[in-house]
């Protein structure tokens, strides 16, 4: 009798165990919808979320991974057609949506303070801000990041994790998404953060080259290089200006500059950056010593740092020194992603911080917010791991162009603007970088009126800062409102 009671319960741990592994699958097709409301700017907005998957296929027209998505709809609007729809990527590589998702756009946001640091308990509340009021809004989960995984295992990982084969499949899916939602006639705007920036200037260029869907709007949120040409002189030059804002933040420059206002510093040192570090670093070691001397002189006197460490550092200190530099004295480091947030290392000496604090900060505020917004509000149950960074490694970074690419769909598409967002205090996608990039990309100055560019006084996620998350989405809202041309109007030049 011991005998088959150990085999009933063996073959029952057996049962249960192939269940929870069958539980633990994505499903290639699927769809929660839930009702609720949001009161924006003193106004009621009722809309449906939907929560689901839907499949990636290959070129036979079988399933090969399945995408996590969340699209809310406005509910009280039915024309569809003058309705804008925002398709909205964030980074990594290998970063789910989940940031601007839960911080920034959606009906719902992170509970954090008001400069964004987290709060126990750990939650969400309605986000008064949301744009849910002006457009609606889709959240896309690349492969292997959220809950979106890949199901045919003997599929080559270099079909999804690469810059170009990031934005063909994407592209694919984005189709099939507006055209089952049936919103081709919707204004449409793409906005990507981080290096979802390097995603959705690709994936415009791909949408409407290659599927004919063409768009009012991109907005990048923190950019990257967009495969745009920063190195040499102009990386070692190109992040005084963010040194200096960060200086100032954190209250170490002299009195004289400590007295002005952000407003008035940043563009004294732009142009000090463009006119005379930037030829100065070209010359290296031509240049006068003198003059070498003098430079690191000012260049300490705008970044809050010691003029030796400019004239050891030959004018081009890396940032991974300066983050752990500025606060070197008082037993602390700066935050890469943003450098408001202060850390604690090890050992006070060393040329790079153990950490980034802003980074781990905000990653134990996130991760318990969202699996409990995803099952208690949005209804969708799954035993499978909301992974904020998936497992996406090795990337193909090769023949990355998508700075001309979203270039060439502004020069043939004459509806498409652009607005560029950037905290000042971002350490890894600098503002004065984020500008450089629209230099480069409208080298003939034709694009001007389409390109603008909005800076905030707040880290690489401007919206955690409660008076960010009001003005970058109002400036977002707006956006949108400007690029929705009169009815009838050609797109012609």
């Amino acid at each position: 009798m011991k005998k088959y009671l150990v085999a009933f319960v063996f073959l029952m741990c057996a049962f249960a165990r192939s269940e929870a592994q069958e539980t633990r699958q994505i499903e290639i097709e699927s769809a929660v919808e839930t009702n609720d409301e949001v009161t924006i700017n003193g106004k009621r907005v009722p809309y449906k979320a939907t929560a689901g998957t839907m499949p990636v296929w290959n070129d036979e027209g079988k399933p090969i991974a399945s995408l996590f998505y969340t699209y809310y709809e406005r509910s009280d609007v039915s024309d569809k057609a003058n309705r804008p729809l925002v398709i909205s990527f964030n980074g990594g590589p290998g970063s789910a949506s989940i940031w601007m998702h839960l911080a920034y756009t959606g009906p719902y946001k992170l509970n954090i303070d008001d400069e964004g640091y987290p709060v126990q308990p750990y939650g969400y509340s309605k986000n008064t801000h949301s744009i849910l009021d002006v457009a609606d809004i889709v959240y896309i989960d690349p492969v292997n990041t959220g809950y979106s995984r890949i199901v045919d295992k003997e599929v080559s990982r270099s079909t999804f994790f690469g810059v170009n084969a990031d934005i063909k499949y994407l592209a694919d899916w984005v189709n099939t998404f507006v055209t089952r939602q049936n919103r081709w006639a919707s204004p449409k705007y793409l906005i990507g953060e981080s290096y979802g920036t390097t995603r959705v200037s690709g994936l415009v260029s791909q949408l409407q080259n290659s599927h004919w869907m063409f768009f009012n709007g991109v907005v990048l949120v923190s950019p990257t290089d967009l495969g745009l040409n920063r190195s040499g002189p102009v990386a070692a030059a190109n992040y005084l200006p963010y040194y200096a804002a960060t200086a100032w933040y954190h209250g170490v420059l002299t009195p004289e500059l400590q007295g002005k206002d952000l407003d008035e510093i940043l563009p004294e040192v732009e142009q000090y950056t463009l006119d005379v570090v930037l030829p100065a670093v070209a010359r290296g070691g031509s240049l006068d010593k003198a003059k070498r001397n003098e430079i690191a002189k000012k260049m300490a006197y705008y970044s809050g740092m010691k003029e030796s460490v400019f004239t050891d550092h030959n004018l081009a200190v890396p940032t991974s020194f300066f983050w752990k530099e500025l606060l070197r004295s008082q037993g602390l480091t700066i935050g890469r992603l943003d450098s408001r947030y202060k850390g604690i290392d090890k050992s006070d000496a060393g040329d790079r911080y153990d950490f980034d604090p802003a980074l781990t900060s905000w990653n134990h505020a996130f991760a318990p917010a969202f699996n409990m917004y995803a099952k208690n509000v949005l209804k969708y149950n799954t035993d499978l791991t909301y992974n904020l960074f998936g497992p996406v490694h090795p990337w193909d970074r090769g023949n990355d162009n998508t700075g001309e690419q979203l270039a060439s769909a502004m020069r043939q598409n004459p509806y498409l603007h652009v607005l560029t967002q950037s905290g000042y205090f971002d350490g890894g996608t600098d503002y004065f970088n984020a500008k450089f990039n629209m230099w480069q990309m409208d080298q003939n100055g034709k694009l001007q009126d389409r390109l603008s560019f909005k800076g905030y006084r707040s880290g690489h996620m401007m919206y955690l800062r409660a008076e960010d998350l009001k003005t970058s989405n109002d400036d977002i809202r707006e956006f949108i409102k400007k690029t929705i041309p009169e009815k009838g109007t050609p797109a012609k030049y």
